[in-house]
């Protein structure tokens, strides 16, 4: 092979393993911004472990860790969470008067990439347990006005598409104010004794949302 033969040849092989290169570069990106893991919180409502909602929460989870994000969760009708009392010591950013349960969502509400709200409804709103946690919010204002991706699962005996709307409207304006993105919803209508989301394929709904959120 001729000398001027020889360098062609070699800048044709250098110029297209720079474009395999250039292109294994922008496809290894793609993976890794499309493969960012997550901290998930689930918020839970339900004071019955075995309830439909819990059920589904467990669903979301198992997807959600298959997916490979980290999960937090805080079923709060099993915890100690004092009501708000509107003494507005905290400022809306700063320490409660209350030194409750309520800090373990304080320390993994504020870098939390998503929050799941798990509730059963209870006389058309969410249940007193999770509606007290989320009050309690006030006093993490300041520090939870950044955008997160948000979740709801709810269950309700009733069948009617328009029972559900309160709730949602309940979701949706929470969202709004806090500048968060809803990332999907599970209503699952019809399912009032325990186990009877069991024979539904709202478990399933579920556990797809967990893992591709």
């Amino acid at each position: 092979m001729n000398r001027r033969k020889f360098i062609k040849n070699t800048l044709i092989t250098a110029a297209g393993a720079a474009l395999v290169g250039a292109a294994a570069g922008i496809a290894s990106d793609k993976i890794s911004k499309g493969e960012k893991k997550m901290k998930i919180l689930v918020i839970t409502g339900s004071p019955r472990k075995n309830g439909n909602s819990n059920t589904l929460a467990d669903n979301f989870i198992k997807g959600a860790q298959e997916a490979g994000h980290s999960v937090v969760r805080f079923d709060s009708a099993f915890k100690n969470v004092h009501p708000c009392i509107a003494c507005n010591k905290c400022g809306m950013n700063g320490e409660c008067v209350f030194k409750d349960d309520f800090e373990f969502i304080r320390d993994n509400i504020v870098d939390a990439d998503a929050v799941v709200f798990a509730t059963p409804m209870y006389y058309f709103g969410i249940s007193a347990q999770i509606k007290a946690v989320i009050d309690r919010f006030y006093a993490i204002n300041g520090q939870i006005h950044v955008p997160k991706k948000a979740v709801l699962i709810m269950t309700y005996a009733d069948t009617s598409a328009k029972e559900a709307q309160p709730i949602i409207s309940h979701y949706e304006t929470l969202l709004n104010y806090l500048g968060w993105s809803d990332a999907g919803k599970v209503i699952a209508s019809g399912v009032w004794t325990e186990g009877s989301v069991n024979q539904t394929q709202y478990p399933k709904q579920a556990y797809e949302l967990g893992k591709k959120l």
